[in-house]
């Protein structure tokens, strides 16, 4: 058997081979437009780790039969890249996968900016963190950016599949009856990361003994060794995993610790630490709201040390988080609020911006009787004076109702009936 593990075997040679990412591959969609029409300019792929982000790379050099080159950001110097530009230079057009192009330091991009200006380098940046917020303008002005999602749990079912009779790249050879259950924890526990899910297959059947009829059996109890997380008894269409995301929010609302913490741990077990910093995020606002707005902030500390260290440790921040929002008091009210005021605005009640709030800052805005009445609330004692902002059709309308069960609402409630009291 090759040396390569199986998911570097299994990737795609062309766009039709891709698992995965129909909005950026599937037909009539922008790549598979570029591909087709020949037209290919540098791009960014970013998204968590084994989704496809080099399967793409490798897919778009094979349906083009461009030379396809593959470094790293950090690891491989300017000299490397010096070679793929001579390259470039002899065979007219090159596609660079660079791996970790956020860490791309300014003597690298300094030479590599020239070569995606004339298109002989034709760039394809990989990496997991925001380019918008991580790469340099240089490089992201010269770079269309797109956003992988993580495979569905059908996707990695099919790409094990693909590997298991694959007798080419894959484990075709090998005569495996793969457990139903088994399959379905490769697909749901690796967490949309198609490259973890076909690495513990390969490792499951390479290690496993075969019978005396030569047949390998892949069980639940090896995928979860192979894997090495446990099963959390998903179904085939995720339903199982959703019930724990909902028990989880539940539990965290109705602030029982214990009850959270399990759900949490079951998520952990999985791998699944997206969910779990989306969902707590959501929470810190959601429930806990104007309770206790300082939980939002430690909340997002919380995730954020989580996402740098990774499991095991990240266990640690992430149980300070559900722990304080748990134990804080809960309010509803910001949500129910802006909900409020998205039906009215959905249902068509909205009216025209009273002229006193319109902008005044052009030629003629006062012939048109533009801001001629506003009224500039720091000119008057407190800050405040009474006139009129929203719409005449609905300028009595209310859509915040503070909640009192916490010091720092009752503290907005108070102002909020205050200036209410003092409309006219």
């Amino acid at each position: 058997m090759a040396m390569e593990p199986l998911a570097y075997r299994m990737r795609p040679r062309t766009l039709d081979e891709v698992i995965g990412q129909e909005h950026l591959v599937g037909k009539d969609k922008i790549i598979y437009r570029m591909v087709q029409a020949k037209k290919l300019s540098s791009m960014i792929l970013y998204g968590p780790p084994g989704i496809g982000k080099t399967s793409i790379a490798s897919a778009i050099a094979g349906s083009t039969e461009y030379a396809f080159r593959t470094l790293n950001a950090v690891t491989n110097n300017k000299k490397d890249m010096e070679i793929v530009a001579a390259e470039a230079k002899m065979s007219g057009t090159v596609i660079l996968l660079l791996d970790e192009v956020h860490r791309l330091d300014k003597a690298k991009q300094d030479f590599l900016l020239p070569h995606l200006e004339s298109g002989a380098i034709i760039l394809i940046g990989a990496t997991t963190s925001n380019p918008y917020i991580a790469i340099n303008p240089a490089i992201r002005s010269r770079t269309q950016i797109f956003e992988l999602k993580p495979l569905s749990i059908a996707e990695i079912e099919l790409a094990i599949d693909r590997a298991l009779s694959d007798t080419e790249r894959g484990l075709g050879e090998y005569d495996v009856t793969l457990d139903e259950e088994a399959r379905t924890h490769f697909a749901t526990a690796s967490n949309g990361d198609v490259r973890g899910a076909l690495n513990a297959l390969e490792l499951a059947v390479v290690s496993s003994q075969p019978d005396e009829s030569g047949s390998i059996h892949i069980t639940i109890e090896v995928a979860e060794e192979c894997l090495q997380r446990k099963s959390l008894a998903h179904d085939k269409d995720g339903d199982a995993h959703y019930d724990v995301l909902s028990a989880f929010q539940k539990s965290v609302r109705g602030s029982d610790v214990n009850a959270a913490l399990h759900y949490m741990g079951r998520l952990i077990e999985a791998g699944d630490l997206v969910s779990i910093t989306r969902r707590l995020l959501v929470m810190a606002y959601e429930d806990v709201g104007l309770a206790s707005p300082q939980a939002g902030a430690r909340t997002l500390a919380a995730v954020q040390t989580a996402e740098k260290v990774g499991f095991p440790e990240a266990r640690i921040p992430l149980a300070n988080a559900v722990i304080e929002l748990c134990l804080s008091p809960k309010s509803n009210s910001a949500i129910l609020a802006v909900d409020a005021a998205l039906s009215d605005i959905r249902a068509g009640k909205s009216g025209e911006v009273p002229d006193h709030l319109r902008d005044g800052h052009y030629s003629g805005a006062k012939k048109l009787g533009r801001a001629i009445d506003y009224k500039y609330p720091h000119n008057y004692e407190n800050a405040w004076v009474d006139q009129q902002y929203l719409p005449d059709s609905i300028k009595q309308q209310q859509y915040y109702e503070p909640k009192t069960n916490s010091k720092f609402e009752q503290a907005l409630a108070e102002v909020y009936q205050n200036i209410n009291r003092n409309k006219k």
